[in-house]
């Protein structure tokens, strides 16, 4: 049995899928009652409450955990998750972790990411970490506008990063969790290439082959727009990254090619794919 923790967003849903079409027994974990493909367990638990997990690790020879914000927060302690785990019997955990602990370490929530990775070495698991950048899927931020107004709205519009589509994220996860070559290892994921806001508005209009206006906005707009669906501490090292990334920021990983044997796919793919969400 492998548990899969976010199991109905961007990362959880595909892996869950592909563990079920790999014949794996999957349990997938979510807060709220979801759909899930015909044959996986569903256990609704919230991460933040370690010991409502145990009826879904039950059995379980394997984890994938994707903590959500509020496990990031000042006084949650996920390192629980992986002592209840444990104390399971799971084998074998692979942690979504984020590529900010290598390049930006010094941040709150990336000290305490890394202490998660650090409590996962040591925990006597077999263990893999996926240390993604920003994720393609990020673009429905602005799949309203677009429906609306044919518009995407950003900051930094020609400031690029090498967004990785969630559906790669999730296939390297199934095959850390499916096979032991991957113990023990620590993968950077990023797309094939660094793709700014208004390359993205420009595929985003050829997905739906109809024109796509790009609007630049300030920081200021953007730090309050983003402030009102997450920290404003959140909000301005998001806009740090997108406004100035570093050379390791930039930097193409080929870490999706050696574990899946292909290059990682690009935004216009992830548009073409998700082209729904903007009409």
């Amino acid at each position: 049995m492998i548990v899969v923790t976010g199991a109905t967003g961007n990362i959880g849903r595909p892996l869950t899928q592909a563990l079920a079409e790999a014949g794996r027994q999957v349990t997938a974990v979510s807060r709220h009652t979801a759909a899930v493909p015909d044959g996986v367990r569903h256990v609704v638990a919230d991460l933040a409450e370690p010991a409502g997990l145990r009826p879904a690790l039950a059995g379980a020879k394997a984890l994938f955990l994707l903590l959500s914000g509020d496990l990031h927060a000042a006084g949650a302690n996920p390192a629980d998750i992986i002592g209840e785990a444990a104390a399971a019997g799971v084998r074998r955990v692979v942690l979504l972790s984020t590529q900010g602990v290598a390049t930006r370490p010094a941040g709150r929530t990336r000290i305490a990411m890394r202490a998660l990775e650090d409590t996962l070495r040591e925990s006597g698991l077999e263990w893999a970490v996926l240390r993604p950048g920003g994720f393609a899927s990020n673009a429905l931020w602005w799949a309203e506008s677009v429906r609306t107004q044919q518009v995407v709205a950003a900051p930094f519009g020609d400031v690029g990063l090498p967004v990785i589509d969630p559906t790669d994220i999730a296939e390297v996860a199934a095959a850390c969790l499916l096979d032991d070559l991957h113990t023990g290892g620590v993968y950077e994921l990023t797309g094939p290439e660094v793709i700014s806001p208004r390359r993205q508005a420009a595929a985003l209009a050829a997905a739906l082959d109809s024109p796509v206006r790009f609007h630049e906005l300030t920081r200021d707009e953007a730090r309050a727009g983003m402030s009102r669906s997450m920290p404003v501490e959140l909000a301005d090292d998001t806009l740090d990254i997108l406004g100035s990334p570093n050379p390791a920021e930039l930097r193409v990983s080929p870490d999706v090619q050696r574990v899946l044997g292909r290059a990682p796919r690009p935004f216009a793919d992830w548009a073409a794919r998700n082209v729904a969400a903007f009409r």
